[in-house]
């Protein structure tokens, strides 16, 4: 076969442009839980036809950010306090893992320099009390985090646990009273990354992501009673 016979590499198909707009929109909260998602308002705001949308969404279904109800639609998965358990453990494994990697293959400093510029900014946010920007550098830091082990298969696994992190805060934005102490775990956290032993590393990160799930516990109390 002849190199003419081999077509070029597409760019990013109508479908995933959208499913990743979609992504987006429901991790900033434009998109609640429990939304249901119209065809045709979202094809006229796309300027699609209903095709690709359609082919959009059910990819967001098999990574259960969205769910069909039949005869229904297509909706915004709304999790219990359970998925949320499920949600922090499973990233649990995964950043682990994915800090395992970055310690076994000596790209640690790499990390650490990674890392400044999503610290710096929730520090920043942090003391003009824009909690909306500490909750999205946070979920910079963690993406970053994974990214930096470059592993595929983990940024893929990543990237739907993170759009559910969110999904989980809703509207709080953030568990902390005070988002400093947001800031400085991460602040911590990066510089363990680049002189901590590996057990201290590991530890932390365990450690931050188990307290998160414990003042998402205390919070979902709060607002059921």
């Amino acid at each position: 076969m002849a190199l003419t016979d081999l077509e070029p590499v597409s760019r990013q198909s109508t479908a995933e442009f959208i499913a990743d707009r979609l992504r987006v929109a429901i991790m900033k909260g434009a998109l609640e839980p429990g939304a249901q998602l119209g065809e045709a308002e979202l094809a006229a705001h796309f300027q699609v036809s209903r095709g690709p949308l359609r082919e959009a969404m059910q990819r967001l279904v098999s990574e259960g950010i969205l769910h069909s109800i039949r005869h229904r639609g297509i909706f915004v998965t709304e999790l219990t306090l359970d998925d949320v358990v499920d949600v922090y453990r499973s990233r649990s494994v995964i950043e682990r893992g994915a800090l395992e990697m970055i310690l076994a293959d000596g790209r640690r400093e790499a990390t650490y320099l990674a890392l400044e510029p999503t610290v710096l900014v929730m520090q920043a946010a942090a003391e003009r009390g824009d909690a909306a920007a500490v909750s999205d550098a946070d979920q910079q830091f963690h993406q970053i985090l994974v990214e930096s082990a470059q592993s595929p298969r983990l940024i893929r696994a990543a990237r739907t646990l993170l759009i559910e992190t969110r999904m989980c805060l809703g509207a709080l934005q953030t568990t902390y009273d005070d988002i400093r102490e947001q800031a400085q775990e991460h602040a911590t956290l990066r510089e363990a990354i680049r002189s901590g032993t590996a057990c201290e590393v590991q530890k932390l990160l365990a450690e931050h992501l188990d307290d998160a799930v414990q003042r998402l516990r205390a919070d979902q109390k709060t607002l059921s009673s």
